[in-house]
């Protein structure tokens, strides 16, 4: 059953770089000041989270989302501030841990770790790694990781860095824990391993309907109780694009979000996002698009379905305007996320 009063809600971006009103692109740095910005929109309307990815290419403009969250922590009050995600197999534990802890420090205890293998794979060329250990660094610098978030002094050894003898680590958080979530994309293997260590998790469903990742909720709680850790309520984040009407909102996205796919499937090998399947992500799938009342409608469903703590709308995709960026937030903070609330209470969910 959703509490609806516990209900977190959300916003990530990927850092995508944003366009100007005549079609051009802004710089990076442009771009990167912008997204602070919408963080201080986000915590001026009253949004749980905002998210900022890591990249290592040209399409998108944070490859240290620390640093800008840490500029977000700075005209911001309350809202939390996560990664989406940290590529922790291809980064060292142990910076890891010292950047959030400082990140921690200075937002007042607002710091979330958001950990994951990576979906791109540009950062481990990048820093030295190599793709056939993909598995075995992530789940190595994950048990370090684990090791180091008792603050705690740690003794480990391991395969892919130097080993620690009876080492800390500072700063130490005031709380004495960073809080952690475990990005997962879908398979079963990753849900038992954030059960395995205790952390949260949030479920990046970006193809297909939010029905065929029940099994994966109920796998966690499931196996989280078998373990005998703790059970705590599930997140999943979903692209999305938000707008006055309808026909405004299927526009604006169906552009930039096949642009955006049809780039990343270049080195994928993906085949380029047809209409129909646009279409079938945004009326039953992963893309939630359409006027505030389609969105609320479709979130208030899969957070019902999935029985969900929290809800992360992925906005930004490809290269929006300032103005459709900042709009679609307002529209998601004061439109949608009470009407998802007023759904649930009433439990008028469209099944």
């Amino acid at each position: 059953m959703v509490d609806v009063d516990e209900l977190e809600f959300g916003i990530e971006t990927f850092g995508d770089i944003v366009a100007n009103e005549d079609g051009s692109l802004k710089t990076a740095a442009e771009s990167i000041r912008q997204i602070v910005h919408e963080g201080e929109i986000a915590d001026q309307y009253g949004l749980d989270v905002i998210g900022v990815g890591e990249h290592h290419r040209p399409d998108y403009s944070v490859s240290s989302p620390e640093t800008v969250l840490a500029a977000i922590a700075s005209v911001t009050k309350k809202i939390k501030l996560a990664t989406a995600v940290t590529v922790l197999s291809s980064d060292d534990p142990v910076r890891v841990y010292e950047r959030f802890a400082t990140l921690d420090a200075l937002s007042r205890g607002r710091a979330q770790v958001m950990l994951g293998r990576g979906s791109f794979t540009e950062s481990f060329p990048l820093f030295g790694y190599d793709l056939t250990d993909y598995d075995d660094l992530f789940n190595e610098k994950l048990a370090l990781y684990d090791e180091l978030r008792t603050e705690k002094p740690v003794t480990w050894s391991g395969k892919f860095r130097a080993s620690l003898k009876d080492q800390d680590v500072y700063p130490k958080t005031e709380s004495g824990q960073l809080e952690t979530y475990i990005g997962i994309g879908g398979s079963p293997e990753s849900i038992i391993r954030a059960a395995r260590f205790g952390y949260k998790v949030i479920i990046a469903i970006i193809g297909g309907q939010a029905d065929r990742f029940k099994p994966y909720v109920d796998l966690y709680h499931a196996a989280a109780e078998k373990l005998g850790m703790p059970e705590y309520p599930v997140a999943v984040h979903s692209h999305g694009f938000i707008a006055d009407s309808q026909e405004e909102a299927v526009d604006v996205a169906f552009k930039n979000i096949k642009a955006n796919f049809d780039r990343i499937g270049l080195t994928r090998g993906w085949a380029p996002m047809s209409r129909e399947q646009f279409d079938s992500e945004t009326e039953v799938g992963s893309f939630y698009v359409g006027d505030p009342e389609k969105v609320a409608q479709r979130i208030a469903r899969t957070i019902d379905l999935l029985d969900l703590g929290r809800f992360d709308l992925v906005y930004g995709a490809g290269n929006q305007t300032v103005a459709q960026r900042e709009h679609m937030i307002e529209l998601y903070a004061t439109k949608v996320v009470p009407r998802v609330k007023e759904i649930l209470s009433s439990k008028a969910v469209t099944k």
